[in-house]
């Protein structure tokens, strides 16, 4: 009698290992929220319940030393209707983006434009244009500015036009040129989106006679018309929250006649001059809609000028 041997339910092949258990997805699902939970923590106590308590205190009448004392939309209608300072704060505002946005982005492109052609030397030139946005817009900064641009100052002397600051005509240029000056950030930006542009289309469009111009017209703006658009919005946003140059240089009044006087140096006077801080909560609410309402504006305008690559290599 012979025996035989029985195989065995299941069989491996030599020299094969078990497949590593990954651990269970709740496992890793927790994992992820102990690495996420600084940020989301950061993020609820100070972004999203400040901004719940200022919504709360948008429609109430708080002076910082008693209670909340619910107004509803008394705040809002005051704001558009009763107080003339609002007024001119959104015009000046207004009248700043539209001045310092375009020409800081015209600055920033054609310096970057020149630096393209630089070959030696292009990290220096580059560090140097760069180095006023590295300083911000910093207290300090802004009073040197008030400096050059105060009775008997730099521009004065050059010039002989008087202190562009005490002249009403004249403060929200010179507040604006401080904008422009710090220009670095989007020269980067768009130095980075020109070496992404192929030198063959240039070539092609030498050969079909195109010249400076029209290559840079129908080559360059197409092509970084992306990041055209990334810093106009970027530019935009920050120029509606400008604070620091308008307080230094009129001395936190907005003056001369209200010409310096930007939304949110205004809301600072409601709400930590005056004290009155509902009312302030109220004009930080109508920024952020009208920020959101103006990018929104932008994003929507943008599918009429802005160009993508698409895989094929075309343009949509």
């Amino acid at each position: 009698m012979t025996t035989t041997d029985t195989p065995t339910s299941t069989t491996r092949a030599a020299g094969t290992a078990a497949p590593p258990k990954r651990p269970p997805v709740r496992r890793r699902e927790g994992a992820a929220w102990v690495f996420l939970s600084p940020w989301v923590l950061g993020a609820t106590v100070l972004t999203l319940l400040p901004m719940a308590v200022s919504l709360y205190l948008s429609f109430t009448d708080y002076d910082l030393f008693d209670p909340p004392h619910w107004v509803g939309l008394r705040n809002y209608t005051q704001m558009f209707t009763e107080d003339p300072r609002y007024w001119r704060s959104v015009t000046a505002t207004l009248t700043y983006v539209a001045i310092a946005v375009p020409l800081q982005l015209a600055l920033a492109l054609a310096v970057a434009l020149a630096l393209k052609r630089v070959r030696r030397g292009r990290g220096f030139y580059r560090s140097a244009f760069y180095a006023p946005s590295l300083l911000g817009a910093s207290m300090s900064i802004a009073l040197v500015w008030r400096a050059v641009f105060n009775d008997g100052g730099t521009v004065d002397k050059l010039l002989g036009t008087g202190g562009w600051v005490n002249r009403p005509g004249w403060a929200l240029l010179a507040v604006a040129l401080l904008t422009v000056w710090q220009f670095g950030a989007p020269m980067v930006i768009f130095l980075a989106g020109l070496q992404q542009i192929a030198g063959e289309l240039y070539e092609a469009a030498a050969v079909d006679g195109a010249g400076a111009w029209r290559r840079f017209r129908s080559v360059t703006l197409p092509m970084l018309s992306p990041v055209l658009f990334f810093n106009l919005v970027l530019q935009t946003i920050q120029a509606f929250q400008v604070f620091t140059p308008a307080f230094a240089v009129s001395g936190g009044k907005g003056g001369p006649a209200d010409s310096t006087l930007f939304y949110t140096l205004y809301l600072y006077d409601r709400g930590f001059v005056a004290s009155h801080m509902g009312y302030a909560s109220a004009m930080a609410w109508v920024l952020l809609l009208a920020i959101g309402a103006v990018t929104l504006v932008l994003f929507r305008t943008s599918r009429s000028w802005v160009f993508y690559a698409s895989d094929e290599g075309g343009t949509r």
